[in-house]
């Protein structure tokens, strides 16, 4: 097995979570990894975005090797609390000093990507052409890999590496997600005189609501009321009322019902108060499910199993930037960086871990 530079591959972990980069804010990261890259030997393009999704760029980078190619792929923000992060390592855990998140999601990915790729120059190593995408704007929306400029790519394959849980998990089937917004216009009343001739735009949507299937609808499916806001005052019946909402599916056809569900119960119910609504529903991102059998899948496997861990296919709840290469022509799997807890300030990542990602990476590539 290869043995990877610890000191150098945490020091440089913690190097980039130093770098602020909360999504729209990418300049700084963008333009420090497209330095070092090109220090590695890559050539690199940096990719722009409009000015609205964020100040910075996406990132392509290719570096030569053997007719064999191969796209590895993370994302460059994190979430917020994401400014000013202090790493600290304790007990073989890095984590932030606990007042933000740590940024392991996803420069955990990116430090073991460059880490491997300088074991492989260092040693000499064979590889195929690597093909490096780094995107901006992941969270929120996967904003960076939907503006993605696909044209230089030319591999048919990709790894994002941008999932928790244990070293050897590979996500083979993500599922699609559905965004649903919806305006409630009830009728304005004062809420002391005369509230019985108003139509209360809240009183709508909690009867929509509670109609509603929602949380876990099956082993596949997934629906949410995450976003609600009306009123301005309690002497006033509430005129109106906004809302988001999310249906999510490993199944096409089952998101497809769950969506027809919600919007349906919306319109019945408001027609039922005499209240107006007004829905627009959009696709967020489509599914993605991949075969065990697939050779990328089981390329993937011979790299975790030559570094002794046990790979682990597994469905996720979530989306990534593997759903928008999948929808874009590549056959991109995400894989666990190991990191936990994210998206909080309790976000960690073992150092165990980290090293053990690289090692698989410089595995896989030099199968």
């Amino acid at each position: 097995m290869t043995t990877i530079n610890e000191q150098r591959l945490v020091q440089h972990f913690l190097d980039l979570v130093r770098i602020d980069s909360e999504s729209g804010n990418e300049k700084a990261i963008a333009s420090t990894l497209a330095e070092q890259l090109g220090e590695l030997g890559f050539d690199v393009q940096r990719l722009p975005v409009a000015e609205e999704l964020s100040n910075g760029f996406n990132l392509y980078a290719r570096l030569e090797g053997t007719e064999e190619q191969i796209l590895l792929s993370c994302h460059m923000d994190t979430v917020t609390p994401g400014n000013g992060i202090e790493p600290v390592i304790e007990q073989g855990i890095i984590r932030s000093a606990g007042d933000t998140i740590l940024g392991g999601d996803d420069k955990s990915g990116i430090a073991a990507i460059m880490e491997a790729v300088r074991i492989l120059k260092e040693q000499g190593l064979p590889h195929p052409t690597i093909e490096l995408a780094f995107t901006v704007f992941e969270e929120g929306g996967l904003h960076g890999s939907k503006n993605f400029d696909m044209s230089p790519i030319q591999s048919k394959q990709a790894i994002v590496l941008d999932s928790g849980g244990p070293i050897g998990t590979i996500i083979t089937v993500a599922p699609g997600q559905q965004n649903i917004k919806a305006t409630i216009t009830g009728k304005p009343a004062h809420a002391g005189l005369a509230p019985e001739t108003g139509i209360n735009a809240l009183t709508v949507a909690a009867d929509a609501i509670t109609k509603m299937k929602l949380s876990r609808i099956d082993e596949e499916t997934t629906a949410n009321i995450g976003v609600v806001k009306g009123g301005n005052a309690t002497n006033i019946v509430m005129p109106e009322l906004y809302l988001e909402a999310e249906a999510r599916s490993l199944d096409d056809g089952k998101l497809a019902a769950q969506t027809q569900h919600m919007v349906e119960t919306l319109e019945s119910v408001a027609a039922e108060h005499g209240a107006k609504v007004a829905i627009e529903t959009k696709r967020a991102y489509n599914a993605y499910r991949i075969a065990d059998d697939h050779p990328l899948i089981t390329g993937i496997k011979q790299g975790f199993e030559a570094i002794g861990v046990s790979p682990q296919t597994r469905p996720t709840g979530g989306g990534s930037d593997a759903n928008i290469f999948n929808e874009k022509g590549l056959t991109t799997v995400n894989l666990s960086t190991g990191m936990a807890k994210v998206h909080t300030t309790e976000e960690e990542i073992a150092v165990a871990d980290l090293v053990a990602i690289s090692q698989f990476l410089v595995a896989y590539l030099s199968r």
